[in-house]
């Protein structure tokens, strides 16, 4: 039976290039001719098993490391951006993908680097819209917009961390692995100390004594965090930097606070890796709780990790994140999947993220309409931050999580609960055109607010046109 020819020109290419040779040194090394050489790098020849064999022999590399090219997980990323609604008129298989990701790695690397700046950039046109419509004037520079677009323009998903982080799971998994880790590789001895030891700080790199501090008042979930966190610091650096780099920002402290996400990314990943943790995400139908438990984390960690699992060809359920305070004020915002509340959205006072203050600590779901029909499903409940004594300082704040309603059946908190009963919500005020809402803050934008000198709706703000 005859097998498919074996074209891997990107792949000798690449390897001829890490090795410091020509074309030339390259065909003396295998007996064989340049232009040869220079044919297969175009896919213009074949690699026949005779060839595969001398290179493997012959520069000392593993067979299977030489075939393997990364060409399905680059295919998979390039089906991932193909699926956008913009590509819907291109007829381009699944076949023929692959072919390019095999074929012309760069290229399908650049369509891909491309499509992510274009995403970037997309966002940060429509942050700077909405601020000159809000208050007249041009646009501001906003740190916090410039990083949570850079993250939203890439799904809040890295791979390369993923990655990074994971082959430090394998011998790094509990609160005891990791203080032996910081203290065989790095030198450094943790010590748990009152914070205010390190003037109200919750850990501190001593890097002159050789120590890390962490706050004896964090709980172990915390505690774990903060250590790896600071592994994150210290080992993903180079991982970080080169993400960073590939952003978009017009400050300083935006790209710090992109730096930031990053990092604390890594540790999530480091405590919660990404495959064990998809399974076990599916397998306890997204439970927060169980998983919580199952990882060692925080009720407020897994939601945020659960917003990061849309690896190309290894999708979770995405969703959007949000965590506010009892003044309403948004301190943190995710979105794995364009939802159109990710930039602004949050604030609709009949989300019941704001009334959850009520009920500390109790998960409570809810169907949401948005005014173009989208229903999605939520759920929300309290975390705390800080404490840990009497007099420690603490903060109650409210998190979210929703997914768009095809999503729902994959999670516990839906069953038993009706789509048809959705709360119709805004995205925010200004941007809301429902007619009737009681409990509106403000006008919409472009809407004229109607006099009413012979009626009175009840509605806060009624306005032309309903």
């Amino acid at each position: 039976m005859a097998r498919n020819p074996i074209y891997m020109g990107p792949r000798l290419k690449r390897l001829r290039r890490d090795l410091g040779l020509t074309q030339a040194n390259m065909a003396a090394d295998l007996e064989i001719s340049p232009s040869y050489v220079a044919l297969i790098e175009r896919n213009q020849r074949p690699v026949t098993a005779d060839l595969l064999l001398k290179l493997a022999t012959t520069y000392r590399i593993d067979i299977a490391a030489l075939a393997e090219d990364g060409g399905e997980e680059l295919a998979a990323r390039m089906q991932s951006v193909l699926r956008e609604p913009f590509f819907a008129d291109i007829d381009l298989p699944p076949l023929d993908i692959a072919d390019i990701a095999a074929s012309y790695p760069a290229f399908a690397e650049a369509l891909l680097r491309l499509h992510t700046a274009y995403g970037e950039e997309q966002l940060a046109l429509a942050q700077q819209r909405e601020g000159a419509a809000t208050d007249g004037g041009g646009p501001v520079s906003d740190p916090v917009s410039e990083a949570r677009n850079f993250l939203a323009a890439r799904h809040n998903c890295f791979p390369l961390l993923d990655d990074s982080a994971a082959s430090v799971a394998e011998s790094v998994g509990s609160l005891d692995a990791m203080i032996d880790r910081l203290k065989a590789r790095h030198a450094l001895r943790v010590r748990f100390v009152d914070p205010e030891v390190m003037m109200g700080s919750l850990r501190w790199h001593d890097s002159h004594r050789e120590q890390v501090f962490v706050s004896a008042l964090l709980d172990h979930s915390a505690r774990k965090f903060q250590l790896a966190l600071q592994i994150a610091l210290l080992e993903a650096r180079a991982e970080i930097d080169g993400l960073v780099a590939e952003g978009r920002f017009e400050t300083r402290n935006g790209s710090r606070l992109a730096r930031r996400a990053l990092a604390n990314y890594w540790a999530a990943a480091l405590i919660m890796p990404y495959r064990p943790f998809l399974r076990a995400a599916r397998k306890e139908r997204h439970d927060v709780e169980i998983l919580a438990r199952e990882f060692g984390a925080s009720f407020e960690q897994v939601a945020h990790r659960l917003t990061t699992l849309q690896r190309p060809g290894e999708e979770g359920v995405p969703f959007f994140f949000l965590r506010v305070d009892q003044a309403g004020n948004v301190s943190k915002r995710l979105d794995s999947a364009g939802f159109p509340f990710a930039r602004h959205g949050g604030a609709c006072p009949l989300w019941n993220v704001h009334a959850t203050f009520e009920r500390p600590r109790r998960i409570v779901t809810q169907w949401l309409e948005l005014p173009d029909a989208q229903r999605f499903f939520s759920i929300a409940r309290t975390v705390s931050g800080g404490g840990g004594s009497y007099r420690a300082p603490a903060v109650e704040r409210s998190v979210a999580l929703a997914c768009a309603a095809e999503h729902a059946p994959f999670l516990a908190y839906a069953d038993g609960t009706n789509p048809e009963a959705a709360t119709p919500i805004g995205v925010a005020c200004h941007l809301c055109h429902r007619p009737r809402c009681i409990a509106r803050a403000a006008p919409p934008i472009g809407r004229e607010v109607r006099p009413d000198d012979y009626r009175d709706t009840g509605v806060p703000f009624a306005f032309a046109g309903d």
